[in-house]
């Protein structure tokens, strides 16, 4: 970089290489893997620590509400002090808890090791989404977050998969601890391989001010609210399939634990696949198209689940809603995160830490209520995940219908800089 270069906020530290990409990538998968993992030996676990449901899905809550709150941290910090520090601190924190959540005696302790085992994996999502902006723009954003879909419907994938085939071997503490050694790998490689993406001439003052005013200039954008509330709500209906799934396929349908992880790695395959088309379809044809389109196919995933809950149907029909949900899930997540995330390159990490708080704050508040009435029933399921969808669809209606820009989002970075620090 030059020294003009070096001189002008705009201006990113370093340049997006293979390497970097590919390790920002990670980066937003070792948070949500903490759930995937251990989601087929959810019913044992529950059994081991004599919990009720809805307390041992407390684990998957309580984790949602600590990646939301590690978001809502780390992104104005990294806004402030750069990328690195941020994220070199938050994943040596999810390697020591992630150890401490294996030896939990109790249910009540693993909630409390899960929360904040989560704030530290938040910390590894929101510093992807912010560096991420810190290197790309234009179609390279859209396709980094598209693949960024790809990559959490990989970690979906891998993470049952795996959990699946460690529990014919190991407990659900033993699953922990592979957790703490995939943290510490993620560890190493950030230490060695992860370059600061913020040159300190972009970065924002510090102070509870600073950050209050940034996120008042946010919540006063139309469409960054509409984006980030009706993502929040498909995310809802989301983490309701994940804390749910795993009842309903083993606990009414009779699937075993790798049973359920292949079945679980079919429909996140998919995830996968409709993530990476909604990312070139958001780039070549149109982001809000994109979004009513992922907004319709989850809506017929969840119509689906609700016509289950009401009527006995067979295992595919099912299977086929789960897929459809969490195919509209992925279309969605790559238009949403662009309209929220392209005009704020100047607090990209503040921008991400609300983007990402809202997917799992309300996917934290939606997944317990999957299991009120056991786990021998689907209706829950239907029930939230159908009335999430449709909140979506109605935010979609009243926020993102007309492009409405701030005039604040036309102020040049440093005049902005320039306001936040007088």
């Amino acid at each position: 970089m030059t020294a003009s270069s070096a001189s002008r906020p705009d201006v990113p530290a370093v340049r997006a290489g293979r390497a970097l990409a590919t390790l920002l990538l990670v980066l937003t998968v070792f948070g949500p893997i903490s759930m995937d993992l251990y989601l087929p030996a959810l019913p044992a676990l529950t059994i081991e620590l004599g919990a009720a449901t809805s307390m041992a899905q407390l684990t998957v809550t309580a984790c949602l509400i600590g990646l939301a709150a590690g978001q809502l941290v780390a992104g104005p910090l990294s806004d402030r002090f750069g990328r690195r520090g941020p994220v070199l601190i938050g994943v040596t924190a999810y390697v020591i808890v992630s150890a401490l959540c294996a030896v939990s005696p109790t249910v009540e302790v693993l909630v409390a090791a899960r929360l904040v085992q989560g704030i530290a994996g938040g910390v590894g999502i929101v510093i992807a989404q912010a560096a991420g902006r810190d290197v790309y723009d234009g179609g390279r954003l859209i396709r980094f977050y598209g693949r960024l879909t790809v990559i959490g419907g990989f970690a979906a994938v891998v993470g049952p998969l795996l959990g699946g085939a460690l529990t014919a071997v190991l407990d659900w503490r033993g699953l922990f601890l592979v957790l703490a050694a995939i943290g510490a790998v993620i560890l190493g490689w950030v230490a060695l391989a992860f370059p600061e993406t913020l040159a300190p001439t972009a970065r924002t003052a510090a102070g509870f001010a600073v950050i209050g005013r940034d996120l008042r200039l946010l919540l006063s954008d139309r469409r960054f609210v509409g984006a980030v509330v009706a993502l929040g709500f498909v995310y809802a209906a989301l983490f309701a399939y994940l804390s749910g799934a795993t009842y309903v396929l083993q606990g009414v349908y009779g699937l075993s634990p790798q049973g359920y992880a292949l079945a679980f790695g079919l429909n996140s395959a998919g995830f996968m696949v409709f993530g990476y088309l909604a990312g070139r379809s958001s780039e070549r044809w149109s982001v809000t198209g994109t979004l009513v389109v992922g907004l319709a196919v989850a809506g017929a995933g969840a119509a689906g689940l609700l016509a289950a809950g009401l009527w006995h149907v067979p295992l595919v029909v099912v299977m086929v809603s789960l897929l459809l949900l969490a195919a509209g899930t992925a279309i969605t997540s790559p238009p949403s995160t662009t309209l929220a995330l392209e005009d704020y390159p100047q607090i990209a990490g503040t921008a991400s830490s609300v983007l990402g708080a809202a997917r799992f704050a309300f996917g934290g508040v939606a997944a317990p209520i999957v299991g009120v009435a056991g786990s021998l029933t689907i209706l829950p399921l239907g029930l939230v995940t159908t009335v999430s969808i449709a909140l979506a669809a109605l935010v979609l209606l009243l926020f993102l219908t007309r492009r409405t820009r701030a005039s604040v989002r036309s102020v040049p970075v440093a005049a902005h800089r320039c306001a936040v620090e007088n």
